[in-house]
């Protein structure tokens, strides 16, 4: 049986597709990147936001038209869209015959069974039973360490969709890492809701320092980069383990959402703009190298001139790398829905120009102080010729942050040194490499001998539970 999948959405959702292929293919189904030869397509659905509802349901539509048209003799549609609106698809979209929500993981092989596909095997002994990756960065991957949110911002769907905050076992998390790196994993960036719960609901003593510590030790992972961390779970113990441990990466994914007191307190947001100030000095005191990252919504219910000034003036004077800025839309369910949508579209548009320019101006000034430096970059692909290579430094995250357009003998995967010629369209760098810090190639024999043990299967633990 062929297996085809379409993952939209957040890098959680990505884990949970390489997920969902390592449990087919340990009943011997095999991954095809042809939707056009799959047998059954699986379309993990993000219903985060409007636009990415829509499309959630234009790819649903495309793998419904292939199923009449192709291969295809099943489509299966999962994640956080189907678990929030399961009862209203299945009404809508009579051609897809299967749906299951993000809880429901464990159910997909025998409702795959019940419905008589064919090409199902008992499970294959010895597996792996972790992750089956898709992408065409093999050296970079997603390690998701716990699951859903117990924050209560107003304007968050999340935890209608993914339930409560639940850590994941730290020795189950160690021992996914040392297969990933088996894999070939070279970056591994660890993702949650909120990195800086981990562990609070587990009540066993390892909080994120610990996890941090345990993959320090258990792994030979090169650059470890932490994405989606509240502000005020940043303690001194963990920006002091982020000084001392370089392969902890000097970097943080920080969301603030505002820069107003009082649109903060209408968000139901855990900070304010004094915390903000204070936390990121804090953090920049004590790891000077650090590269901070945020979000930011504008034209939330009741944003005045006022609230969006005070935003501004917060990020003129904090100064992030980087911003990623977003239009406030209600989502059903969810508090902020109750609040009257006063902003008009129009002006929140206006108002998130205002913005990028304004934080393009102040990516290219914390950018420049890069120019004439020397850094480490990992080669992530050939960019058009054998003599430049798409890079990225370690303030530049995967997918989000740019690209560094490096030049001299590299390959994908390698950690490399290189001297920082210029920034190149606001948000991209150009170097060329000096040294070879570490070259691309197979798991060391360290690696090896960390994950064998654990070759037979640790996906019937905790992990998506």
């Amino acid at each position: 049986m062929n297996v085809g999948l379409i993952t939209l959405g957040c890098d959680k959702n990505t884990v949970d597709s390489e997920r969902y292929l390592a449990l087919l293919t340990d009943h011997g189904a095999t991954h095809t990147p042809d939707l056009d030869r799959a047998d059954v397509i699986i379309i993990n659905t993000c219903g985060f936001i409007d636009a990415a509802k829509q499309e959630s349901i234009d790819a649903i539509l495309e793998a419904a038209r292939l199923k009449s048209d192709g291969a295809c003799r099943t489509v299966v549609a999962v994640g956080c869209m189907v678990e929030r609106h399961k009862h209203e698809l299945e009404a809508e979209l009579p051609e897809v015959d299967l749906f299951l929500g993000a809880s429901e993981m464990d159910q997909l092989v025998p409702a795959l069974e019940a419905r008589g596909v064919s090409g199902l095997t008992d499970p294959l002994a010895g597996h792996p039973g972790v992750r089956v990756y898709t992408g065409d960065l093999p050296h970079v991957r997603y390690l998701k360490v716990s699951e859903g949110c117990d924050h209560g911002c107003a304007f968050c769907a999340i935890p209608l969709m993914r339930g409560k905050h639940r850590s994941f076992a730290l020795d189950e998390i160690v021992r996914e890492a040392q297969l990933l790196e088996l894999q070939g994993a070279r970056e591994m960036n660890l993702v949650a809701q909120d990195l800086a719960h981990f562990g609070r609901d587990r009540r066993d003593g390892f909080a994120l320092p610990e996890l941090l510590e345990a993959l320090v030790a258990g792994t030979s992972v090169p650059w470890i980069r932490m994405l989606y961390l509240y502000s005020a779970g940043i303690t001194p113990r963990l920006l002091d383990l982020m000084a001392r441990q370089p392969r902890i990466l000097p970097y943080l994914d920080m969301p603030i959402q505002h820069g107003s007191d009082a649109v903060l307190q209408r968000m139901r947001r855990p900070e304010r703009a004094r915390t903000i100030r204070e936390r990121v000095a804090q953090v920049r005191d004590a790891v000077p190298e650090v590269a901070i990252r945020t979000t930011c919504i504008v034209g939330f219910p009741g944003e005045t001139a006022d609230d969006f000034a005070r935003l501004c003036d917060l990020l003129e004077e904090v100064r992030f790398e980087r911003v990623g800025a977003f239009t406030y839309s209600p989502q059903e369910g969810t508090r902020a829905a109750t609040l009257v949508d006063d902003v008009p579209m129009a002006m929140k548009l206006e108002r998130l120009d205002r913005l990028t320019e304004l934080q393009r101006s102040i990516t290219e000034e914390r950018y420049e102080r890069h120019v004439g430096r020397t850094m480490h970059a990992i080669v992530d692909r050939m960019d058009g010729d054998a003599a430049t290579w798409q890079a990225r430094l370690i303030c530049q995250a995967d997918d989000i942050d740019g690209i560094t357009a490096l030049s001299g003998s590299a390959a994908p995967g390698a950690i490399v040194e290189c001297r920082v010629d210029g920034v190149v369209d606001d948000y991209d760098f150009r170097a060329h490499v000096t040294r070879v810090v570490m070259p691309p190639g197979t798991a060391s024999d360290a690696a090896r001998s960390r994950a064998l043990p654990v070759l037979g299967g640790i996906m019937s633990g905790s992990f998506g539970r």
